[in-house]
């Protein structure tokens, strides 16, 4: 099991609009360009990326759900303190 994984993400505030940007990245949009539109966190400057963490080191429902992904797979919505997520592991 991998010690530190890489992730970007989009955060959201609604369901409605996590639902409607996995849509859109199915039917073959960037993630990328996605997270510096849509994003409410500073990490849009950099399409999403969070960098490398640890465990313990993001909420639990994040966590959870980043170590589950393989690399180069998105999530499904994620509902967290902070909103909703998409989640994309990078490494």
């Amino acid at each position: 099991m991998a010690e530190k994984i890489r992730c970007a993400h989009i955060l959201v505030e609604k369901q409605s609009t996590v639902l409607a940007l996995l849509d859109r990245i199915n039917k073959g949009e960037k993630f990328e360009k996605l997270a510096e539109e849509y994003s409410l966190d500073g990490s849009r400057r950099r399409g999403g990326d969070l960098g490398y963490f640890g465990r313990g080191m993001m909420v639990k429902e994040f966590e959870k759900a980043a170590f589950a992904l393989d690399v180069g797979q998105v999530s499904g919505p994620v509902k967290t303190e902070f909103g909703y997520h998409l989640i994309k592991r990078l490494a």
